[in-house]
């Protein structure tokens, strides 16, 4: 399995933060799009879409992890959890 490091690396890779619209515009991991955990599971077909590796991340991990399952559970494999806003700008 690939690391995050090496899944941000490659340039298909989607970021995602699953932190609210307001968070975001404080501060977020430059190209990463916005979309609230609350709206993951009605946008899963927008995730189908990417066609490519998707790493999520929030403000702790906890929110990214239960976006990483939600999507998991609609059937999608190269979904991973980034971690932290933090966690991300050290990869």
């Amino acid at each position: 399995m690939e690391t995050i490091k090496e899944l941000l690396k490659n340039k298909s890779t989607v970021v995602v933060d699953v932190r609210s619209p307001w968070e975001y515009e404080m501060d977020h991991i430059p190209g990463a799009k916005n979309i609230p955990l609350e709206e993951i599971i009605d946008k899963a077909d927008q995730f189908r879409s990417f066609n490519s590796p998707v790493v999520l991340y929030c403000r702790s991990g906890n929110r990214s992890g239960m976006a990483v399952s939600i999507l998991k559970q609609n059937g999608l494999d190269e979904v991973y959890n980034g971690g932290s806003l933090d966690q991300m700008k050290i990869n």
